[in-house]
């Protein structure tokens, strides 16, 4: 701290210290949130700043004014960091102890200290072959050392001239991995690569570079990367293209530069086959490469199929379902029959229904049908859960689609694709597939898939078309069924009634647009309740104290759902709520904090990201069960045990609540959910369609009838912009 300067004073100072922990990380805004332990005397205290996070064990100086936040307590807010070499003799063996040079730790690092003294950092750079010297070190250790010192060196100038340049050195780290002894050579000719090729560095932080080093606001590449920009947050929102004339506006005033300028650029893209086109209905819509490619192979593939099937002996097919019902016990309705028998005549086929209609009772006619004419059928369903759940409804083995593909480490080219291992030339070893819960596939990965169908392979599409589509972008199932080019059967028969299942009623009333009946007990409870304070205070005490007091072990088989991710009754305040009531933290049990949350023994968590290295994908919950240090290990199903770094905590949530779009395609004994006017934004039908056929017992809902009335009236989906129906019906206008 500088002299004469207090803490709590509205007056900027500079503080020198060793980048203890990182807290928070946000890539996309660049803001982050770190702990630092001061060079001189003094506790460790919480840094925020806008910019990307430095590395744990750096050296930094950051400059500043102290803030108190009304929640966190006492902070130092950075206006700006620098990164400083270490100058004490104690400086330079915590620098060299920290974990960033390889090959050195705490004891290795004394003894390079004691022997080389302040000379010690121009030894590493200069004469790396006195490090023999020291007691332990050899000539393969001494050669680590000095290559990882040098890069460290390269990282130390690229870091330098990001600062020269007005910009954070904390986004060098990143730069390096991707470029290594390059990236000063990429930052000056090629910025705008980052924002495709660096994670974490969007195109406001590459623009930023590129004026930097005198890239003017019309020039041509940065409105190119301004319309590659554009396109990708469209397909963030779902959508596989734009129309031209929006694009180009929403462009031009991300860039702030003249529609006519990105016109010009636009048109030189599309010749040059940097962009697509396609025209339906007298509009021209723009694509980026992949999307374009996704749905122009999906359509053409999904017809290959339809017509190339393998004849099969189908002309017995009531005969041989007679006999089906005759052993299973079971009499099928006439669409069920339908359907069933349609796996024997069609390539491709769809059926959907929602829940109680009988898909499941189906799938199993359709299996036993194709097995009995010797085919080879495999089952899959886009996440764990869904699968987890076919392979007990059918007592056959199911996996999720990225396993069926043997989803490989790494992703390729634009849009981030997904290595396989199944694909066009290597295809699976099936005569028929039948994917359950369909609609939450996106056009990407929906292409990977069909990539991977042999030819003469049949394909039966399975899913419930009102509920939420997927998260990324395209409307698969829609689509396919909007087109008209493949054959469908609806199941739209309730044959849960004889169950007594309010559930199911109500389901099919909301999704008829009507109020479900509710009771305060029963199956279907609704409690009316004034406020959001209220409504998160119920939930908890129904968590803590009334559901377990039913028998229920509210770990496993409740699960509470939420809207969205904000406000009192969201997902994060939710966790932490329900978190301090469900494992309360004792004193000296283990804690871990990052992206502000706390993880604890016993926490129920769940993994946000696929991870083809640890064999975890979006999705799947687990409980953690040690943590030793900055290692936590999660158990998930089946005694899958994963290992986490604290560095790769990001990667789970706690999941004592969750967001209905995360709890697609899984079921739970018992469903809790908040309806309150605060979340009217996401209060839509066939998101609480979604969340009630979540629950297989049991639903709760909390909130004002008000709020329950706006979602069950509000049906206006929101338009996403794709051709794939117009693709497979030969309807687009080139």
């Amino acid at each position: 701290m500088e002299q004469g300067m207090l803490p709590g004073m509205d007056i900027e100072e500079t503080v020198s210290g060793i980048v203890d922990s990182i807290v928070f990380s946000n890539a996309d805004n660049s803001y982050t949130v770190f702990r630092l332990k001061p060079l001189r005397q003094g506790a460790r205290f919480t840094v925020t700043m806008n910019s990307a996070a430095p590395l744990v064990g750096q050296q930094v100086a950051v400059r500043g004014e102290w803030v108190t936040h009304p929640r966190f307590g006492r902070q130092f807010r950075a206006a700006s960091i620098r990164i400083e070499a270490p100058t004490t003799l104690r400086g330079i063996e915590r620098f060299l102890a920290s974990g960033v040079i390889d090959g050195v730790g705490p004891t290795t690092a004394k003894r390079i200290v004691a022997a080389f003294g302040e000379q010690t950092l121009e030894i590493l750079e200069h004469n790396p072959g006195q490090l023999k010297q020291v007691e332990g070190i050899g000539k393969k250790t001494a050669e680590k050392i000095a290559a990882s010192y040098q890069k460290q060196s390269e990282l130390r100038d690229l870091m330098i001239w990001l600062e020269d340049h007005g910009l954070s050195g904390t986004y060098a780290a990143r730069i390096f991995k991707q470029y290594t002894s390059f990236s000063i050579q990429m930052l000056e000719q090629h910025p705008y690569r980052l924002a495709q090729e660096v994670d974490g560095i969007g195109f406001m932080t590459a623009d930023t570079i590129a004026a930097s080093v005198g890239i003017t606001g019309a020039d041509e590449d940065r409105i190119a990367a301004g319309i590659d920009y554009t396109l990708q947050q469209i397909a963030a929102n779902g959508h596989c293209c734009m129309p031209e004339q929006p694009l180009a506006d929403r462009a031009a005033k991300l860039l702030r530069v003249n529609p006519v300028d990105v016109y010009t650029v636009l048109r030189k893209q599309l010749k040059l086959k940097h962009l697509f086109t396609e025209t339906v209905g007298g509009t021209t819509l723009i694509y980026p490469p992949y999307l374009y490619q996704a749905e122009c192979k999906t359509a053409r593939k999904i017809l290959y199929l339809q017509k190339y099937a393998e004849t099969l002996d189908e002309k017995d097919s009531e005969a041989l379902l007679d006999q089906w019902e005759a052993a299973q016990g079971i009499t099928l309705a006439a669409k069920q029959r339908e359907a069933a028998a349609a796996v024997l005549q069609h390539g491709v086929f769809v059926m959907t229904g929602g829940p109680g209609t009988g898909k499941t009772t189906v799938i199993r006619a359709m299996l036993d049908l194709l097995r009995g004419q010797g085919l080879e059928v495999l089952l899959g369903a886009p996440t764990g859960r869904a699968a987890k759940r076919l392979a007990e409804a059918t007592g056959c083995r199911a996996v999720t689609v990225h396993r069926m593909l043997e989803a490989q480490g790494g992703t390729r080219g634009e849009g981030g694709s997904i290595l396989f291992g199944r694909d066009a030339d290597a295809q699976l070893e099936a005569d028929a597939v039948i994917l359950d819960e369909v609609s939450m596939m996106d056009i990407v990965l929906m292409q990977h898939f069909l990539d991977a169908v042999p030819d003469g392979c049949r394909v039966i599409f399975v899913g419930d078309v009102d509920q939420l589509p997927a998260v990324g972008p395209g409307s698969v199932l829609k689509d396919i069924l909007r087109s008209g080019a493949v054959p469908s059967v609806c199941l739209d028969e309730i044959f849960r009634q004889d169950e007594q299942s309010t559930i199911v009623l109500n389901a099919h009333a909301i999704n008829g647009g009507r109020v479900p009946e509710c009771g305060t007990s029963g199956d279907f409870v609704f409690l009316e309740l004034s406020d959001d304070h209220t409504v998160a205070d119920t939930i908890v005490s129904l968590c803590r104290e009334e559901l377990p007091r039913l028998g229920w072990d509210v770990l496993r088989d409740v699960q509470v759902l939420s809207p969205m991710h904000r406000l009192e009754c969201g997902v994060d305040q939710l966790n932490k709520r329900l978190q301090a009531a469900l494992n309360p933290k004792e004193e000296g049990d283990p804690e871990i904090v990052s992206n502000y949350q706390s993880f604890r023994t016993g926490d129920k968590v769940m993994q946000t990201k696929n991870n083809y290295m640890k064999h975890v994908f979006n999705g799947d919950i687990g409980f953690i069960c040690r943590m030793r240090e900055s290692k936590v290990t999660v158990r998930y199903g089946e005694g899958q045990e994963v290992d986490y770094e604290k560095n790769e905590l990001g990667e789970l949530q706690l999941a004592y609540a969750m967001s209905v779009h995360k709890s697609q395609g899984s079921e739970y004994p018992v469903i809790v959910l908040p309806l309150v006017p605060g979340h009217h934004i996401m209060l839509q039908r066939n998101l609480l369609y979604t969340a009630v056929t979540r629950a297989e017992k049991q639903v709760i809902l909390l909130g004002s009838r008000a709020a329950l009335r706006t979602a069950v009236e509000n049906d206006r989906t929101r338009l996403r912009y794709t051709l794939l129906a117009e693709r497979l019906a030969h309807k687009l206008d080139s």
